[in-house]
């Protein structure tokens, strides 16, 4: 990665730890574990895996939702979050002469003027949205924390254009949200998250409580919102071919790591780690004649729990590959050439 101007975002070796009670004792539940990635403004980055690997916690940690464990967060060159963590080449942190790791002062940046410029659109488009609220009210409840407008018409001419920008009538305004359809709902909270021209959004899982056919209708309106107002999207989704068709490049992770990143077309046509190579196999293909060809790969085994994570590799309890140095030594994300970057020992 070069300089931060490049990027819109950039975030390094990026942790999530939750405290968890078992028992007397307390255990720390690492739903991310050292996620590094950056984004270029106007790009769209899909972040794919399984459920309850962490996907939506990289999304929510990025906004400050949750406050993260460590790592470091840099939004249009500015660092907006650093434990002040220090690590070698290989991304393993430095420790001091007694061992522990070094460790600086949290860079802590009130977060309200960046709230401006990164924005969510959340999964669930029935409970992300106020019932007691009016369509007008919600869209508007964002130019009122951040005093955008001077007079009640300028307000209610910004929600109404937002509307239109959605592809929400006029006469929608003054209705609660329990009277739409899903569809209309997710409009609603992609008006809101435009409402104060944000230049990134996080859409977690922002079209999968949706019909399909819907579902294309507001990913349609996803692209046509990038090209129109250069917005970068991190766009979080288990259905990979939704992620094919918006990103520019994808992400996949397992348990809390990032296992490989590339290009949207560089990862389907030449995916290298075991578990991308997994989960592109159970994509469902239109041509019954090549379906017939394609041969699955079904992983062994459950998916381990995050407070009990094995050793070395995270995803080696399920991976025919795995041999011993998986089992002692976790790979790092290397390039393979063309920034596919895989974090495999044996591919």
């Amino acid at each position: 990665m070069s300089n931060n101007d490049e990027y819109i975002l950039k975030v390094e070796h990026l942790k999530q730890y939750f405290p968890v009670k078992k028992g007397f004792k307390k255990t720390m539940l690492k739903a991310v574990d050292d996620v590094s990635f950056a984004i270029k403004p106007g790009e769209t980055l899909g972040l794919v895996g399984e459920s309850g690997c962490g996907k939506t916690t990289v999304g929510r940690t990025l906004l400050r939702l949750y406050e993260p464990t460590a790592g470091k967060i840099t939004f249009n060159g500015e660092v907006i979050f650093d434990t002040g963590e220090q690590y070698d080449e290989n991304g393993k942190i430095i420790v001091d002469a007694n061992g522990k790791p070094i460790l600086g002062e949290k860079i802590n940046h009130k977060m309200l003027p960046y709230r401006k410029e990164m924005q969510m659109v959340f999964q669930d488009p029935y409970s992300s949205l106020n019932p007691r609220m009016t369509v007008e009210d919600i869209i508007g409840e964002p130019l009122d924390v951040h005093k955008m407008y001077a007079t009640k018409q300028e307000r209610r001419d910004r929600i109404l254009e937002l509307m239109e920008i959605v592809g929400l009538n006029a006469e929608h305004a003054m209705r609660y949200a329990h009277e739409f359809s899903g569809g209309q709902r997710q409009r609603i909270g992609i008006a809101r998250a435009l409402a104060v021209n944000p230049k990134f959004i996080v859409c977690d899982e922002a079209v999968s409580a949706l019909d399909v056919s819907i579902q294309a209708q507001v990913i349609n309106m996803f692209e046509e919102l990038q090209e129109k107002l250069g917005v970068a999207y991190l766009f979080i989704a288990h259905d990979l071919l939704v992620v094919r068709h918006i990103s520019d490049r994808i992400a996949v992770m397992y348990l809390g790591k990032i296992m490989e990143i590339a290009d949207a077309d560089e990862l389907n046509e030449n995916p290298i780690h075991p578990y991308t190579l997994s989960l592109l196999s159970a994509v469902p293909i239109p041509d019954p004649e090549t379906a017939r060809k394609s041969k699955r790969i079904v992983l062994e085994g459950d998916v381990p729990s995050p407070l009990r994570m094995p050793t070395g590799c995270p995803f080696r309890t399920r991976c025919r590959y795995a041999t011993e140095k998986c089992a002692i030594e976790r790979p790092i994300l290397t390039d393979r050439g063309n920034g596919h970057m895989v974090a495999c020992w044996n591919k």
